[in-house]
């Protein structure tokens, strides 16, 4: 033990030399060296002053201390004096990487600053200053050597005179070959003639052993009372050590005769006590166990009873009760070992039982007569199945629903059309043999009485799916909230024994046979309410059968019984709860993963029965059949397949594309072949038109009349008694007249039709759009030819184009644009807003029929001019007055004003007249100015004055042009 006191740091010396009173007043400043840590210094010594201040390895170990400080190989490795540290001796093992890896800096070592060396230095400093003032005072360190020098010397000399086998750390005279070293034999030999030699070799080497042995002993006492004080002072510890351990020893064994005496007074009666009880609770585990033997015996009779009457869940929590028995309450009992795996085998063997249930129950179910019924065949039976397939994760039971409804829709169809057949005597089924053929030997309305009839089943066939399928998906979810809820509970429960744990309660746990004190009074108190869990277990609605340490045979029959129970109230929430047991061992993924196909199989019958449904259709289209059928045929059709889809998209939730996209395909054919018709019939009447103003009859007005009123659809036929109403010679529309032609009443019609079309078939909307405006701008583009190209003059046989027929075609084309923008609005309510781009046709249709009215102006304007230029040309200024020139000119001028008032609004005409003056002007000009005829009042001004005011009064004394501004005035050159 190292010595607690200061001893001097040279030998003491009686000299009364300075040096030595220095150094031994010098002590005084230095703190004496303490004794190493004791790995226990809170334990008690004998000596409280003697505590010693060092962490503890015991009570420190978890805390941070000085014995924590460690020094990682690198740090020791790296030599601080290289300038490069040689990466040769790292890179060899551990990688190039090593040579630039930084050391992080540990998270237990603080950082070490200046400050923490202040203490240190503030009491060192006054030390050094003595230290100091002592070397200024003591003799040179020569001296000091000059003294310890010839000891030091001797001591040596005196050692190396002892081999050095002698030193070695080894050194053991039971090795052969040291023992040889050290006494050789050589000098012991027991030949004759030597042996006052050997006495003596033997006396010598006895002499130098213990010269060897001497110098030892003087070296070793020498060293000795050189360290003399801390030898004496080690052994005054070791006896202090001594009379702690004796006290220790006393006090020890004063504690075990107290604990003895306590033992006999106060524990043996109660762990006899203890010793009684731990019996009587083995004698009630051995007695339960039995009971329990006895009730899983009976487990096999009990599940053939559930199965005669298909209480599959009741089988299976049986069986998996049982088992969860065997495995943690019976395991090893030799008498059981083959029932685990025959209740094994009866699980596969009910697994397979319920799949065959389930794809009888779907066939029965799906295979009711359809009438308007749409109630879940026992469902009872339904949840039932359901549960025992969740409970044996047979997640793919609704793909047998599925398999099943395909057979039904397919026999749906055929049943129909059976039945449709044979009341038909037209149709002899003894010739014609396939049911497709037979099918196709119908009328329209024949056929078109099967389809609603599939359609209605098919709709009865979907709500009896969606159902069944919404009942299964509710026991699915009630699977799921009960996941849900016991993971609720588990959360609570670990959270209050959580705060239970935090408590910090002190228990005594003396051990007796292997049991603790606490256990024994816990497993004491928890016995009746064990016995009381127990009888609610077996009485309450979830419980399981043979699920409890303690049941008998006739809790056992309960629990079957109860089963039941639970079968026959399942359809009400509470029953289906009751039979949500807490071995459903389904995660949140599957049980949703599984309700999402669960859905996914309710669309898959809206697709199988569009399915079925486009079949059927195509199998009627084959001969053209619907390409055939009339524009009111179809509209009926369409409408019915409109409602049959919407009203399975109503039941499932999702649109199905595949009977949309036959309709729409049959749409677009029925669009062509209406297009097709009505554009043929529409170039025969324009080939057909001698345009000339037609009647209008009452019907037509009628019609103009309910467009006016907001309404584009065509009117009802009305009784024949209400036809009696004389055409007219004018269309009345918004209070205009519109003189027009035949084919223009028509056309309108036509138009009407079209967007009729619109509102009977949505779906073809865009396709009528341009159907309609191809057909509007081939009126443009024919009437066109035919009346500003002067085509009907070959195609019809006219003699010429009148004037009076380019007003009646540009009136014509004037009450079509007056159409145009209803039609667009028509359309554009009908029309998503993606689609309105293609409203711009109805722009480029306007802008035609604009510049085609426009250049029927401008032709009518021409006519006028050549007369114009061809009369005034011959003009000369003389009498009399009128002249024959303005005669003619005012004459034509009236023919043209007769021929385009009646067909012309007011406006119009005024307008017309105005340009037509405006040529006249500019041709008399030309010529008054050729003839050098000025305004200077002359007398051919006069004649011509007198010419103009009777073109003038001519002019103005037409209908409609008396406020006519002609200004006359310009026909005469400007003087400058």
């Amino acid at each position: 033990m190292a010595s607690s006191h200061s001893s001097s740091p040279v030998p003491q010396s009686n000299s009364s030399d300075a040096f030595f009173k220095k150094e031994m007043d010098a002590t005084k400043h230095f703190r004496s060296v303490q004794s190493l840590p004791d790995v226990c210094p809170k334990e008690p010594t004998g000596d409280p002053s003697n505590l010693c201040d060092s962490p503890s390895l015991v009570v420190d170990q978890h805390r941070r201390t000085i014995y924590h400080s460690k020094v990682n190989l690198p740090a020791a490795l790296n030599d601080p004096r290289l300038a490069k540290r040689e990466s040769d001796f790292f890179t060899k093992t551990w990688g190039v990487d090593f040579v630039d890896t930084e050391v992080m800096p540990s998270f237990y070592l603080p950082q070490i600053t200046k400050e923490h060396f202040a203490l240190y230095q503030q009491e060192i400093t006054p030390r050094e200053k003595i230290h100091e003032r002592c070397q200024n005072i003591c003799t040179s360190e020569d001296t000091f050597d000059r003294t310890l020098l010839p000891t030091h010397d001797k001591s040596r000399t005196d050692l190396e005179q002892v081999p050095k086998i002698f030193m070695k750390p080894d050194f053991a005279l039971e090795d052969p070959l040291t023992f040889n070293t050290v006494l050789p034999w050589s000098h012991f030999s027991t030949a004759g003639g030597k042996g006052n030699r050997d006495a003596a070799s033997s006396k010598l080497l006895q002499e130098k052993l213990s010269h060897y042995l001497d110098i030892v002993e003087v070296n070793i006492a020498h060293q000795i009372s050189l360290r003399s004080e801390a030898f004496f002072h080690a052994m005054t510890s070791q006896h202090e050590l001594q009379d702690y351990l004796r006290k220790t020893s006393q006090a020890v064994k004063l504690l075990r005769e107290k604990i003895s005496k306590i033992d006999k007074v106060m524990c043996e009666g109660s762990l006899r006590v203890l010793r009684l009880s731990l019996t009587r609770n083995n004698c009630i585990k051995a007695y339960n166990k039995l009971k329990l033997m006895a009730t899983v015996h009976q487990t096999q009779p009990t599940v053939q009873l559930l199965l005669s009457t298909s209480e599959f869940v009741g089988a299976l929590d049986l069986i998996a009760t049982t088992q969860e028995v065997l495995q943690q309450e019976l395991q090893g009992i030799h008498s059981f070992r083959h029932l685990g795996s025959q209740l094994c085998e009866l699980e596969k063997l009910i697994d397979k039982m319920m799949i065959a249930e389930f794809s009888t129950y779907a066939r029965n179910d799906l295979n009711r007569p359809l009438e308007d019924d749409c109630q879940i065949l026992e469902e009872e039976r339904l949840v039932s199945l359901v549960f025992g397939l969740l409970k044996q994760r047979k997640l793919n039971f609704y793909e047998i629903y599925g398999d099943e409804m395909i057979i039904t829709a397919k026999n749906i169809i055929k049943q129909c059309v059976v039945n449709t057949v044979s009341q038909i005597e037209e149709i002899d089924t003894e010739v014609v043999v396939k049911l497709a053929d037979q099918m196709r030997m119908m009328n329209f309305p024949q056929w078109f009485d099967l389809l609603e009839d599939i359609f209605s089943k098919f709709t009865i066939f979907l709500k009896r799916i969606k159902a069944t399928l919404n009942t299964i998906r509710s026991v699915v979810f009630l699977v799921l909230d009960k996941n849900q809820k016991n993971r609720d509970l588990e959360d609570t429960l670990q959270k209050n024994s959580a705060k239970d744990s935090t408590v910090d309660t002190e228990v005594a746990y003396l051990t007796h046979e292997g049991m603790f004190i606490s256990d024994a009074f816990s497993e004491g108190d928890l016995l009746p309410v064990a016995a009381d869990t127990t009888s609610q277990r077996n009485t309450s609605p979830n419980s399981e059968p043979c699920s409890s340490d303690s049941v008998s045979e006739p809790e056992c029959t309960t629990d079957s019984s109860s089963s039941k129970e639970q079968t026959s109230s399942s359809v009400t929430p509470g029953g289906v709860e009751m039979m949500i047991g807490d071995d459903m061992k389904l995660t949140d993924l599957e049980l949703v993963r599984l309700a999402n196909n669960i859905q996914e199989l309710l669309y898959s019958a809206s697709d199988i029965c569009h399915d079925r449904s486009v079949k059927f259709l195509m199998a009627r289209a084959k001969d053209g059949f619907l390409e055939k059928l009339s524009s009111s045929e179809f509209v009926a059709l369409s409408r019915l397949m409109e409602g049959f889809i919407l009203d399975t998209e109503q039941i499932c939730g999702r649109k199905s594309m595949s009977l949309r996209g036959a309709l729409q395909s049959q749409a677009n054919r029925f669009v062509n072949r209406f297009h097709e018709e009505r554009k043929t019939k529409l170039s025969l009447l324009l080939d057909n038109e001698r345009w000339k103003q037609a009647e209008v009859p009452a019907e037509f007005q009628d019609l103009v009349d309910s467009i006016s009123d907001g309404r584009i659809s065509l009117p009802e036929k009305k009784p024949a008694a209400t036809e009696e109403r004389k055409p007219t010679e004018f269309l009345i529309v918004e209070g205009q007249k519109y003189a027009t032609v035949g084919t223009v009443l028509l056309l309108i019609r036509i138009i009407l039709e079209y967007c009729q079309c619109v509102d009977n078939i949505p779906s073809i909307t865009t396709d009528i759009l341009t159907r309609l405006s191809d057909l509007l701008k081939y009126f443009n583009s024919r009437s066109c030819q035919l009346v500003l190209g002067a085509g009907a003059l070959q195609v019809v046989g006219l003699k010429t184009i009148t004037t009076k027929n380019l007003a009646l075609s540009s009136r014509c084309l004037q009450l079509i644009v007056h159409y145009i923008p209803i039609i667009r609005a028509h359309f554009e309510a009908r029309l998503q807003p993606k689609q309105f781009s293609m409203l711009r046709h109805f722009d480029h249709i306007t802008k035609d029929y604009h510049d085609h009215i426009a250049e029927i102006s401008a032709k009518l304007v021409a006519i006028m001019d050549s007369l114009f230029d061809k009369l005034l040309s011959k003009y000369e200024v003389k009498a009399p007055v009128p002249s024959a020139c303005f005669r003619n000119i005012c004459k034509q001028m009236a023919k043209m004003h007769e021929a385009i008032y009646d067909l012309l609004p007011e406006e119009q005409t005024q307008m017309l007249f105005l340009r037509i003056n405006a040529s006249y002007k500019l041709h008399l000009k030309r010529q008054l100015a050729h003839l050098n005829v000025v305004n200077d009042g002359g007398p051919l001004n006069g004649l011509v004055t007198s010419d103009v005011a009777f073109y003038t009064g001519n002019l103005q004394a037409l209908k409609g042009l008396n406020n006519l501004d002609l200004n006359m005035a310009e026909i005469w050159e400007q003087k400058r």
